[in-house]
């Protein structure tokens, strides 16, 4: 470190300490480092969960559609926690019982939000008793009795 002032080097970690601590203001490096998405996240940052129903519900589309969309609300068996899951397909609502085992999944939203015109939905069920959705749906398999 030949030609290298002791000043300079000392310039260089106060600008270094003081950016690391301006990043703070940033409201995104804030909730990252902090983790925040992740303890607020019902699934703890995991893909997928299982789930058992409590029961069916029906929820109205936002404006400007007008529909009544088929859900169900689950409660998670990792947390406890309760989520409303989204049934996608025509007639999903008939394979799925109160008490059914089944799998949840992210809807697709932006960020993890909720989707379309379904106001604080931001999961859909993915597999119900270890049987695809789609496959019931499609008559490909039926549902095992548990």
């Amino acid at each position: 470190m030949v030609g290298e002032s002791p000043k300079g080097e000392f310039a260089a970690r106060i600008l270094k300490k003081k950016s690391k601590k301006a990043r703070w203001k940033d409201r995104y490096y804030k909730r990252r480092m902090l983790h925040l998405d992740v303890k607020a996240d019902p699934l703890e940052g995991a893909p997928q969960a299982r789930a058992i129903v409590l029961e069916k519900v029906g929820i109205e589309s936002k404006q400007p559609n007008s529909a009544i969309r088929k859900a169900v609300r689950v409660q998670l068996i990792k947390n406890g926690k309760q989520v409303t899951a989204f049934l996608p397909g025509d007639g999903a609502l008939n394979f799925v019982d109160e008490h059914d085992e089944v799998i949840v999944a992210g809807i697709g939203g932006a960020r993890g939000r909720a989707f379309g015109d379904l106001p604080g939905v931001r999961w859909k069920v993915v597999k119900v008793n270890g049987v695809s959705l789609e496959a019931l749906l499609s008559g490909k398999r039926e549902k095992p009795i548990r």
